[in-house]
This record gives structure tokens, sequence and C-alpha cells, in this order.
């Protein structure tokens, strides 16, 4: 059931996508006069569609869609979705229509300006909705996040073995002054950190980052996890230690004499004592009590600890309009530097490039209307910014085209478009092996 979940929410969240920047597309075209044949999502390659405004079936009931101009449909394979447009040389490679004498209403026969903004509306389209999910999640939900200020990290092995020790406050990366807890690691590789001032023990230390490893620090999930002291929320009322005397703000700082000032540090050991009686050590304001502890068959003493305290900020709608554009912004910058990474070979972060099944590990295993708008957005700045790479097959090689022949004065050939799209196109199939390849070996280890 949540494998299902999962993939519904994929194929939602990709519809929903695919649909809107291909209606950029599509309105530009229809706005400059240039004729719009078909408007589909997924591919219907072979001619097989699951549905069509020209099927018989439709026609039937709406005698009139014949005559219409486009024709609107779904196909049958989910790897994306197309715009054709009249006269240009897309993805469906059909040069036939570009044998015969130029049209009126060919996307060819317009001003390179107008070939321009059809070809960068797709992309407008998608950072427009990114800019408005995140209005809606400000001005709905507000924005929430664990301060850096206030909170220390607990590394994992990766991370221990790049110098930094549980406990430890960052307070600066290079001149930067990291604000949310929950971005370090990717403030650590997005900012190319030559060095991280932590403090420790009371004392400023500087951790010197070896860049030999930011391929490791891309692939590795989690490397700075919250240190969490074990301070009592309370007992549970089934707990078999109930009566052991632990009280509210009671914090366990250590377990049979080993130090635990951190809730993993607690878990760790209490997992290896099951059924056991431990002596926790319990700091109790300025004094330290020693208290017997029942673990129960699972490693648990029965008590919740008090949870890290989350910054949150509301928005009026009013304000929840700049703070979204803000959003939208600085996330598209993050994910710029993001493919800077990617085209750098010695970060190894082409590993971490992924396809829909990377796609749907993201989504929750149950309905998340917040999680599912913030993942809708991100996912909308990713696919404009990739459609802005200056590749052939995507918008922005067609863009860089329109762009050369308004400077230059010169229209590249439609040989040279052809051929260019055939380029583009192997590019594109070569980078979806490496995805696919990417999520089997992860699946796999």
């Amino acid at each position: 059931m949540e494998v299902l979940m999962k993939v519904l929410q994929v194929i939602l969240a990709l519809s929903v996508l695919i649909v809107i920047h291909e209606f950029g597309h599509f309105t530009f075209a229809k706005l400059f006069g240039i004729r719009v044949e078909k408007f589909f999502l997924f591919f219907d390659i072979g001619s097989s569609k699951l549905f069509s405004t020209k099927g018989r079936f439709f026609t039937s009931l709406f005698p009139k869609a014949k005559d219409w101009e486009t024709e609107y449909g779904i196909g049958w394979l989910p790897l994306g979705g197309y715009c054709k447009i009249s006269g240009m040389v897309d993805e469906s490679m059909d040069t036939e229509a570009l044998k015969k004498e130029p049209q009126p209403w060919e996307f060819r026969t317009k001003p390179a300006w107008q070939r321009l903004l059809v070809m960068v509306g797709g992309v407008l389209y998608n950072f427009i909705f990114a800019i408005l999910c995140y209005i809606a999640i400000m001005a709905i939900w507000g924005s929430s996040y664990i301060r850096n200020e206030d909170s220390c990290i607990y590394p994992n092995e990766l991370g221990v073995e790049m110098g930094f020790k549980a406990g430890d406050r960052i307070l600066r990366m290079d001149d930067y002054v990291p604000e949310n807890f929950g971005m370090l690691q990717a403030d650590l590789v997005r900012r190319d950190v030559e060095k991280v001032v932590v403090l420790r023990d009371g004392d400023t230390v500087d951790v010197y980052i070896d860049h030999s490893k930011i391929g490791d620090v891309l692939n590795t999930p989690d490397m700075f996890d919250l240190a969490v002291p074990f301070v009592i929320d309370s007992v549970m009322s089934f707990s078999p230690n109930v009566d052991a005397g632990l009280m509210h703000g009671d914090r366990i700082i250590a377990l049979d004499s080993i130090s635990t000032p951190f809730l993993q540090d607690m878990k760790a050991y209490l997992a290896g004592v099951p059924g056991a009686t431990v002596s926790a050590s319990v700091l109790r304001g300025t004094d330290t009590l020693t208290i017997p502890v029942i673990v129960d068959s699972l490693g648990r003493i029965g008590a919740y600890t008090q949870v890290p305290a989350y910054t949150t900020k509301t928005y009026s709608v009013l304000e929840a309009i700049p703070a979204g554009f803000n959003l939208t912004f600085s996330t598209i910058g993050g994910y710029l530097r993001d493919l800077k990474l990617l085209a750098t070979p010695r970060t190894e972060a082409y590993k971490s490039v992924g396809s829909f099944i990377a796609i749907g590990q993201v989504f929750p295993s149950t309905w998340d209307w917040f999680r599912f708008m913030h993942i809708l957005a991100l996912l909308s700045i990713m696919l404009g910014v990739m459609n802005l790479l200056p590749i052939p097959a995507l918008d922005g090689g067609h863009i860089v085209f329109c762009l050369y022949e308004m400077i230059t004065g010169r229209k590249p050939s439609d040989k040279f478009l052809e051929v260019a799209q055939v380029i583009g196109m192997i590019l594109l199939m070569l980078l979806m092996v490496l995805a696919f390849g990417n999520d089997i070996r992860r699946l796999i280890h």
C-alpha cells in the first residue's frame, strides 16, 4: 500500500508539472498565431494512445472535436509530455512538414523574439507555479525550521572521519553563518566550503574540509544528525519505570558510568542490554542523582524525551507573497549550485542523479498536503532549471539558437536543427541511463 501511494503521488505530481510546462509553450504559441497540432501528456510512440480528442469514442460524444486545430491526449509512455508546434524541429522528429513551403502559421516563419518566448514559456510557467505553491505554503502553514544557533550536531561515520565530533555547534562555514540546521550538509557542499568553525567544549575549533570527500558527502544522507540530550518529558503510564523516580526535566547523562550525553548514545547502549537494570546518572537542576532504570526487551526505558524546539514563522496572505518569491529564487540558486557540482567530476555528484525511482522515495507513504506541495514546488523548479540547459533537445537548446539568430541575424538551417536535435536526444537518453543505473545501484546496496 505504501508503494502504491508513492507511485500515485509521483504520477500525479509529474503529470501536473508536465501539463503546466507544455501549457506555457501552448499559450505563447497561440498568442502569436502559431498552430499547435498536438498537446499530449506522456508520449504516444507508435501512435498508440490512452486517450485522444480525435479518437472515435470522444468524437462520437463531441462531433465538433474533429474540427479542433489541436489534438489533446494522453500517451502510453510516461516519460514526459510534449506540445507539437507546426514548423518546429522537436522530439517528434517529424521532418516531412519542413520539406513543404513555409506557412504563416508555422513556428519557423515567426520572428526570433516570438520563437524565443514560445520556448521560454514552459520554464516561465514552471517557475510561476513554484512561486504560487510557496506562497500557498507560507500563507497556510508558514515556515518551520530548527535554528542552527541553538543546535549541536551528531555526525555519522563520514562526519567523524572529516573531523567533526558529537556535540559540535557549527558557527561558520568560511564567512557564511548558517541559520537552518536542516540545510547544514547542503550548505557544506553547495558553498564549496574550505573551513568550518565549530564550538567544541567551550572552545572554537577549525575543521578543514577535505574536498576529495565531497562526493561521499553528496551520497551519504544525514551526515549531520541533531544531537538531542535525553531530557525527560514524561514517563509512559505502562513503563516499567513509572515508579523509578524519573521526573520532568531530568537529563540522563550516563548509563552504568558510561557517558551517554545524547539520545543517540543512550539508544546505542540500551540496545545492547535488553531486559537488564542499568544505573542511570541523572542531572536534576544542579544535583546528579543515581537512579536504577529497567530496560524492556526492546531496549527502551518507556520515557518520552523533550523534542527539539522549532522556530515557526507565520505569514498573512500579503506577507506570504514576497516570502514565496524569496523561497523560490533561493531554491533556484541552490539547485544551480547542485548542477555546478554535477559538472565537476571530482565531486562524483553524478552518482546522486536519480530517476522516477529516486523521486518516488522522496514522497511520504501517506498523503500529506504540506509535503506534497513542497515536493511539487521543488520538482517544478528542477524541471524549469533542467529545461534551461543548453542541450538541443531541451528548451535551453532552442533558446540558444534563437538568441544566436537575434544577435547575429543568421538563422540556423533546418538540417542543422535536425542534427542538433538528434544529438540532444542521445545525450538525454544517456542521462536517463545514468539516472536509472544509479537508482538500481542504490536499491541493491
